[in-house]
């Protein structure tokens, strides 16, 4: 590899290296998986024809896949597209995510809501590592879909309303989200931990199914039972007071 040809990759210009040049770049500089991902996803958007920036589609969850998540009852899952918009969850998730009942139309984005939110720091324990989380998983996905207007819009509202935003995306890093330990704080069953895990769903290019555990015996594992309790009970009481309601009376 020339020295001139080094000085091009290293400003960007990825226009024609080739795979194996690639590979050697990255055990070069000892790329982790997620750097790896990145780099290959940034050669292969260089080498693509640019299109016209479109906005695309409201994407919507297939039923199918809503009737999965409903079925997943022991456990909170929901799914997720490139750019962090919620587009479904199960009643634990729910539970988990929304316990004043304040969930909105689908699909709710949550970039926003860590960095835009003024109560996302009391409702997220440790803040700062999701919030990195949140623009790792924003800059790859800018990586791998360069030609999605509504990610750059999101991207721009987020650098233009949040300085700890623009702080993070200008730091570039990336990192990938597939497993780990997130712990969260509830106003209704305390502080504790869940395991995640995070699946493309197959023929459905772009969205995540992330679905949180806890081993048996736990304080993990207690809160999901409270919680899924609970959950189930505040259910009842909102049916039972809908059919209860003047309009349903006399309908």
């Amino acid at each position: 590899m020339s020295i001139d040809y080094y000085n091009r990759l290293e400003r960007g210009n990825l226009t024609g290296v080739s795979d194996s040049i690639l590979e050697s770049l990255a055990r070069a500089l000892k790329l982790d998986d997620a750097e790896r991902t990145y780099l290959f996803d940034l050669a292969r958007a260089a080498n693509l024809k640019r299109p016209r920036q479109r906005r695309r589609v409201p994407q919507m969850l297939n039923p199918s896949i809503q009737h999965l998540l409903d079925g997943m009852t022991g456990i909170p899952a929901f799914v997720q597209n490139g750019r962090l918009d919620v587009l479904g969850m199960n009643d634990l998730a729910r539970a988990l995510y929304h316990p004043n009942g304040d969930e909105a139309a689908p699909p709710q984005n949550f970039a926003r809501f860590v960095f835009l939110d003024t109560g996302s720091r009391d409702q997220v324990p440790d803040w700062d590592s999701m919030a990195q989380d949140v623009v790792a998983i924003l800059r790859q996905e800018a990586a791998r879909d360069p030609h999605n207007r509504d990610l750059s819009d999101l991207i721009g509202e987020l650098s233009t309303k949040s300085e700890d935003f623009r702080t993070m995306w200008a730091a570039q890093n990336v990192r990938l989200h597939h497993t780990g330990v997130k712990p969260f704080h509830h106003p209704v069953v305390g502080d504790f931990e869940l395991t995640f895990q995070a699946m493309q769903l197959p023929g459905d290019e772009g969205l995540t199914l992330i679905a949180y555990s806890a081993e048996p015996g736990t304080p993990g594992h207690d809160a999901l039972n409270l919680l899924a309790s609970w959950g189930a009970t505040v259910r009842s009481e909102t049916r039972l007071n809908a059919n209860d309601s003047p309009a349903h009376r006399h309908a």
